[in-house]
């Protein structure tokens, strides 16, 4: 499984993009030898369990030039560089509080040449800037995570959609969800992608009170 995958989902690439996204599976095989970001069985399914999951969130909105995203807990830069890949006019900030993963995303990113990516090791109850919008991808309860992240949004943006929070998540999300006093929308990955891994995930968004 490889770059035919992304190519299937989203046709109208860039050569500049295509290379990328093709260039991702020998740096992360490369990158994991050394650094065990991915597990060992995720990384022969690497297109489709992090890069095309990780673009996902593209189906949901589609980012203006100028807009800001944070990725909180991105690990080995997801669902960020994917994402950074799609949007070059968008400005990613990739955080977490692990340095040999953010070294990853920082050398990944560098041998891609994304100009648009930011890699940090730090906490996000640490950072005191704001976004336009917030991703991640199952760090933990949604109800803790939009503890941490609620004061980091812009109020107004340029997007199609009010500015929020984009949160990657699987399986039966009942009671977590009732736990969350904000306005949410949840969205089925399933109605997106035809592959079975994706039956039971989802991109729950949380717009800015």
């Amino acid at each position: 499984m490889d770059i035919d995958l992304i190519l299937k989902y989203f046709p109208n690439l860039t050569a500049e993009q295509k290379e990328r996204f093709a260039a991702l599976d020998g740096l992360y095989r490369d990158w994991n030898a050394k650094i065990n970001v991915i597990s060992r069985q995720d990384i022969d399914a690497l297109y489709e369990k992090h890069i095309l999951h990780s673009l996902s969130i593209a189906k949901i909105v589609q980012f203006k030039p100028g807009t800001e995203i944070l990725d909180v807990g991105t690990g080995g830069g997801f669902p960020g560089i994917p994402l950074a890949i799609l949007f070059p006019m968008v400005d990613f900030h990739l955080v977490d509080s692990i340095g040999k993963k953010i070294k990853v995303v920082q050398e990944v990113s560098d041998a891609l040449g994304l100009t648009n990516v930011k890699a940090e090791q730090t906490r996000v109850e640490q950072i005191n800037t704001t976004y336009d919008f917030i991703v991640s991808r199952a760090v933990t309860r949604l109800k803790p995570f939009l503890g941490w992240v609620r004061y980091k949004i812009h109020k107004s943006g340029n997007n199609d959609r009010p500015n929020g929070v984009l949160y990657l998540k699987g399986g039966d999300l009942t009671e977590e969800l009732a736990e969350v006093p904000d306005r949410y929308r949840v969205y089925d990955l399933s109605d997106y992608f035809e592959e079975p891994f994706f039956e039971t995930k989802k991109v729950i968004y949380i717009p800015k009170k």
